[in-house]
């Protein structure tokens, strides 16, 4: 007959076994399910400019700030400086983390940000225009950031929208062959965009409520399926470098 004593002693041994068996099956089943939660987290939410394609161009619209290089996450963009008053065109981004920062081409211009914004959140796939405006005389220069993809137009139709970038313009009306297309435009406001038959358009921009026309833009031609952004830029009824004038953007 065994003595009390030592069946509790081999309960009491074998349950400690049994406690360091279920510790290290914890334990490995911990190291082979933390690399899966990793792999498994960055599969899904990292995403890098190759992955992401973004696309994004800057438009330098301030008469006398010269060139102007893009920094993004503090990397620069640009190589040849982008000059007024021409679009860049769409390029992809080798760094999509704020903040997004406009500075001078030339370091005797400026040495300090032109432009700074710390809160944009590029989504995959989409495109993007940075406007720069304002007049560096004035210490006004500022910026218009828009968002460049929108539902496909109805068939037939293309989408266009506008984009007041002229510093002292006041409210504008736009009339496209004659119809007014969009009204009381403040300055660095954008409008949602609208549907134009597929054709060729005559833009005519006025003060807000008025007859007199401030510029003609005409055979903007509008295709099927297409979106675009048409804007302003320069002082109304400014001269040489500042005068006004506008420009047509084919964003898709």
């Amino acid at each position: 007959m065994v003595p009390v004593f030592c069946q509790r002693s081999k309960i009491k041994i074998m349950a400690e076994k049994n406690k360091v068996m279920v510790f290290l099956s914890l334990c490995f089943a911990g190291i082979m399910v933390v690399p899966f939660i990793a792999s498994c987290g960055k599969s899904a939410g990292t995403v890098t400019p190759s992955t992401a394609k973004i696309q994004m161009q800057v438009v330098n619209l301030s008469p006398d700030l010269q060139p102007v290089n893009l920094y993004v996450g503090l990397i620069q963009q640009s190589t040849g400086g982008f000059s007024y008053p021409y679009p860049s065109g769409y390029f992809s981004l080798t760094n999509i983390n704020p903040p997004i920062q406009i500075r001078s081409y030339s370091a005797t211009v400026s040495t300090t940000n032109l432009v700074s914004i710390d809160s944009v959140i590029f989504k995959p796939n989409f495109k993007y225009t940075l406007f720069v405006t304002g007049l560096r005389a004035d210490n006004s220069v500022g910026y218009i950031f828009t968002v460049d993809t929108a539902v496909n137009p109805t068939t037939g139709r293309g989408k266009i929208r506008f984009v007041n970038a002229s510093p002292r313009s006041g409210l504008l009306d736009i009339t496209a062959n004659d119809t007014l297309a969009f009204k009381a435009s403040a300055y660095k406001s954008v409008s949602k965009f609208i549907e134009l038959p597929a054709g060729n358009y005559n833009f005519k921009v006025k003060p807000s409520g008025s007859s007199t026309v401030i510029s003609n833009f005409p055979a903007v031609t509008v295709v099927d399926g297409k979106l675009y952004t048409l804007y302003c830029r320069g002082v109304v009824n400014g001269a040489d470098s500042v005068a006004f004038g506008m420009g047509v953007i084919n964003n898709r």
